[in-house]
């Protein structure tokens, strides 16, 4: 609470005084009657819910009835609630298509709809519901930088669905595309895959990357205890979020803002955590750019301390067994933070949203089941070191992202196979096009050249399902999906766009990535780099107009977090 020192105590009714408050204030009272004030409500603190309800996706589709909940705690506490929407688009269904360009662009939509809704409306605090992947980090960026007491609420994970005796999620149907290319299965038995994937509401099932999020905001201290462990349709969640709604109003009557919770150690904590559950890849650049937001220095080089400290403990899907409703059954994610802090891993001053520190909310928390093996101990870790390796080398001079469990081994040496955009690489993955050995170039799909930073699930879940995890490598300048596995290395910087190396590979040049050493090379002297260099030539922008248009404008390096208003 360091930040709170020298400030002085504020009003509850700070910001919303300001719109309803006087005579000159009554049309305003006059339009709010209309969506359901009365007298009393003008003298209550405004707390805005930011729901990301919509249609589009299973991951949002219940978060319309979650808000309600919020919105019930609140008014309990005293507050007058008022429920809005923002945006949410479905990495699941846009995956492998054009489409897919616009997901990073929606964070920076929903961070600006947020702060835009909340900042004109004069709102005291902020509850917000995410379920998919974006949601969430837009949604911490707009509390950020808002800076009014708020509290993050997940949308919950979704139930597995069943196949023979499987559980099995979106993933599964990526990887069966790549088993049926294969000839391991045929199309009877995809469209069987298909149809039993996606049970109901709730985001993707495994340690994806809406599972990742969730869990660093928890453990960032923004969310209440255990709402990152709770299945999206349970009473569970309904009492979280109308805990929520209560906790903001505590939050506002103690002063309590998000800067003094979101401090530097609270985004170690959220790493040090993310690293335990072997996390995904996009966790690395929504930190950053959360980081940002609340004006919080964080680096790339960050994640590789806290990497060489904290094991991988965690057996959850893409990479391991578990789903996330499994972890649920046996105590979620707090057993865990619980055995980091006694270990020394997590700050445990770092204050919460609960008004207490971290090492006061997790002091009554019960170990894991002794029967249980979904996660392992410290001294029995899946991987003594984090499964996220940030990668340097004439390839990569800005820093890359790794994904390596270990499973695929550690070093991969191989010849480039060189695709300019991710439907060329994903139809020679399943036309046999690729073999042992080769390393799949995928650029100019970073965060400028794609524009938007594409996820890469169907190509490196091709390459899964046609058993060639072990056999090539994977490496772009775009980014991966939470349930991306094998070995794959993405957010190469600079990108291809503005001239970075990954611009001028050649097929059949060799590539080294060194997990180890933390290097990705490319094997060509430095005169031969900067011959190719001297000829590259940028290409025309793809969009002239438009959202992708003005992010490719506006966006930064992969880096460092891919924000749009770094250079402001």
């Amino acid at each position: 609470m360091a930040s709170k020192k020298g400030r002085s105590k504020s009003s509850p009714r700070r910001y919303s005084s300001q719109v309803v408050d006087g005579i000159e204030r009554a049309p305003s009272r006059a339009m709010l009657r209309a969506v359901g004030f009365n007298n009393d409500d003008f003298q209550k603190p405004q707390i805005g819910i930011a729901s990301t309800w919509s249609m589009v996706t299973p991951c949002n589709m219940h978060i319309d009835k979650l808000a309600d909940e919020a919105a019930g705690g609140a008014n309990q506490a005293r507050a007058k609630a008022v429920v809005f929407n923002t945006i949410s688009i479905s990495d699941g269904i846009s995956m492998g298509s054009e489409g897919m360009k616009y997901s990073l662009v929606s964070r920076e939509v929903i961070a600006d709809s947020i702060e835009t809704v909340a900042g004109c409306e004069g709102f005291d605090g902020l509850v917000a519901i995410g379920g998919c992947d974006k949601n969430m980090p837009g949604c911490m960026i707009a509390i950020s930088r808002l800076n009014r007491p708020a509290v993050f609420v997940y949308g919950g994970t979704i139930l597995p669905g069943c196949h023979g005796d499987q559980n099995i999620d979106i993933v599964s149907v990526f990887e069966a595309v790549g088993a049926q290319a294969r000839g391991q299965i045929d199309l009877a038995e995809l469209k069987q895959v298909e149809t039993k994937s996606i049970p109901g509401p709730g985001a993707c099932g495994g340690m994806y990357t809406a599972n990742t999020m969730a869990s660093a905001i928890e453990a960032l201290g923004m969310s209440l205890p255990g709402s990152s462990a709770q299945n999206a349709i349970s009473e569970e969640k309904r009492r979280d979020c109308r805990e929520a709604g209560k906790a903001v109003m505590r939050l506002l009557e103690q002063d309590i803002r998000p800067r003094d919770i979101m401090i530097r150690k609270a985004f170690l904590n959220a790493i040090a955590v993310i690293t335990a559950l072997g996390g995904s890849t996009n966790a690395v650049l929504h930190l950053l750019a959360m980081a940002h937001a609340t004006e919080v220095k964080l680096s790339l080089d960050d994640f590789t301390r806290i990497g060489k400290k904290v094991p991988v403990l965690a057996d959850l899907r893409p990479s391991g067994r578990y789903m996330m409703s499994e972890l649920i059954e046996i105590g979620g994610i707090r057993p865990l933070m619980k055995m980091l802090l006694d270990r020394g891993l997590l700050h445990g001053e770092c204050l919460t949203v609960t008004g207490n520190t971290l090492a006061e909310d997790l002091a009554d928390v019960a170990p894991y089941p002794e029967d249980q093996d979904i996660i392992r101990s410290l001294d029995n870790p899946i991987k003594k070191d984090s499964h996220l390796v940030i990668l340097y080398g004439n390839l990569a001079p800005t820093g890359a992202v790794a994904k390596i469990s270990g499973k695929e081994g550690l070093s991969f040496t191989g010849k480039a196979k060189v695709f300019s955009s991710e439907e060329q690489a994903l139809q020679r993955i399943l036309d046999g096009s690729i073999k042992q050995g080769h390393i799949i170039v995928i650029r100019h799909e970073g965060p400028k050249g794609g524009p938007g930073m594409r996820e890469m699930l169907a190509p490196t879940s091709a390459v899964m399902g046609k058993g060639l995890g072990k056999e090539v490598a994977l490496i772009t300048d775009g980014r991966f999906s939470g349930g991306s596995h094998g070995f794959v290395v993405g957010h190469i910087t600079p990108e291809a766009a503005v001239g970075g190396p990954i611009a001028i590979i050649k097929n059949g040049d060799k590539i080294t990535i060194d997990a180890e050493r933390r290097q990705i090379n490319l094997h060509l002297s430095k005169a031969e780099i900067k011959k190719r260099l001297r000829a590259w030539k940028p290409l025309k922008p793809r969009y002239k107009r438009g959202v992708l248009a003005k992010y490719a404008s506006q966006v930064n390096s992969a880096s460092e977090g891919a924000v749009t208003d770094a250079n402001l």
